[in-house]
Formats: C-alpha cells, sequence, structure tokens
C-alpha cells in the first residue's frame, strides 16, 4: 500500500516528514538522557515536500542560545525551543547550503574545542608567558 500524500496549503505537498522526524527528536531526547549518546538527522538526505523544511524549523522553535562560525563558509548553530536539540547549518563560501541537521546533544560537536586547538592555544600561551605577554601583543599604535 503506498502513502497519499496530504496536501497542505495551495500548491504544497507534505510528503509527512515532520511528524516522524519529531518523534525521532523525543526518542533521541531520552537516548541522549539514558545514555549520553548524541544523535544527527542529516536533514538534506531526506526528501522535502516544498514548505515542509521550513515548517519543521518553526515547530523546533527557537531557544536561548545562538553561535556562528566562520571556516570555509559561515555555519549556523542555533539551540531549538527544546534543550538538548539544535539545529545546524554550514554554508560554502559562495553561501549555498552543503548541510542542514538537528543535532540532539548536551553541546554540538562542532563547538567543542579540538584537542590539536588546544595544545596550539596553550603553546602560545606559554610563549606569550616566556616574552613577558605584554610585549607580545602590542598595538600598531604602541610600536
Amino acid at each position: 500500500m503506498t502513502a497519499t500524500p496530504v496536501t497542505a496549503g495551495i500548491g504544497m505537498q507534505d510528503r509527512g516528514n515532520i511528524t516522524p522526524i519529531l518523534h525521532e527528536v523525543a526518542h533521541a531526547l531520552e537516548r541522549l538522557l539514558e545514555t549520553s549518546e548524541p544523535t544527527i538527522i542529516d536533514l538534506n538526505s531526506l526528501p522535502f515536500g516544498p514548505g515542509e523544511l521550513e515548517r519543521l524549523e518553526d515547530r523546533l522553535g527557537k531557544g536561548e542560545l545562538n553561535a556562528e562560525l566562520d571556516a570555509l563558509g559561515r555555519s549556523v548553530i542555533r539551540e531549538t525551543a527544546y534543550p538538548g536539540v539544535w539545529w545546524l547549518e554550514h554554508r560554502n563560501a559562495n553561501d549555498e547550503v552543503v548541510g542542514r541537521y538537528v543535532e540532539i546533544t548536551r553541546t554540538p560537536e562542532i563547538l567543542k574545542s579540538q584537542d590539536i586547538d588546544i595544545q596550539s592555544g596553550r603553546a602560545r600561551l606559554v610563549a606569550d608567558l616566556d616574552t613577558g605577554g605584554e610585549e607580545a601583543t602590542t598595538t600598531e599604535a604602541e610600536q
């Protein structure tokens, strides 16, 4: 038996993705609380009908935290109205969406400092301390 698409407004074909995704998010939150296991839902891999993705984003709402990264393109990480549920959108240098995800986790992986970056930062701090700190951070006006 094949499912018949539900029409949601004039010219809008609903493929029925929103409710199942929200159920998956609810199950993922339970899993996160019980086992600390994160879940990532790749929204670009799903066949959304016109307007469905926007309706999903509206249903998830907006939370208190927003972050924006600029590395080989812009990435926006936004907490939804549900703590532990994050909306992530990655764009390339041409501002085209290259990834869109719902991540169910305490802290999105992309926001976590990587060990190599921490090591590099520590080395710079130690070098600054070895040179007296202030000399290493003089401004152009002071030079």
